[in-house]
Order: structure tokens, then sequence, then C-alpha cells
């Protein structure tokens, strides 16, 4: 069971940051999220700041996502084999 946690996790975490990526084509779909609130707020405010913090938002939690399994590739020594 370990071997295949450590074959697959580089797999899952690029899956997981496309899958954070893609909630924007949830609004295909009417499925409101974030980046749709933002644009409603900076259409009401006139203000671009709101479509800003989402755009940090969405990079510091990929960013989070990729230190934290990076850090568990690590652990689990994926590259030594």
């Amino acid at each position: 069971m370990p071997q295949v946690i450590k074959r697959v996790l580089p797999a899952v975490t690029n899956e997981m940051i496309t899958l954070v990526k893609d909630t924007s084509l949830a609004f295909v779909l009417t499925v409101t999220e974030m980046f749709t609130i933002a644009k409603q707020i900076a259409a009401a405010q006139a203000s671009v700041m709101p479509l800003m913090a989402a755009g940090v938002f969405y990079y510091i939690f990929n960013l989070v996502v990729a230190v934290v399994m990076e850090h568990v590739e690590k652990k689990l020594n994926y590259y030594r084999g």
C-alpha cells in the first residue's frame, strides 16, 4: 500500500490543483463560485480589488497545496525509488 501512495501522490497533487483552478468552469453550470461573486462585487463597487483578492486567494491556496504535497512526497522519499 505505501508503494502505491508514493507512485500516485504526484498525480493526485496535480489533480487537486487542477480541480481548484477549474472551479471557474462551474459558472457554466450556474453554480455560484468565488470569481462569480468577485465579479458581481467588482461591478457593484466599480473596483477591481475583489477580483484581485480572488486571484490572490486562488494563488495562495494552490501554493499551500503544492508545498504540503511536496513535503509529503519528500517524507515518503518519492524520488529515491
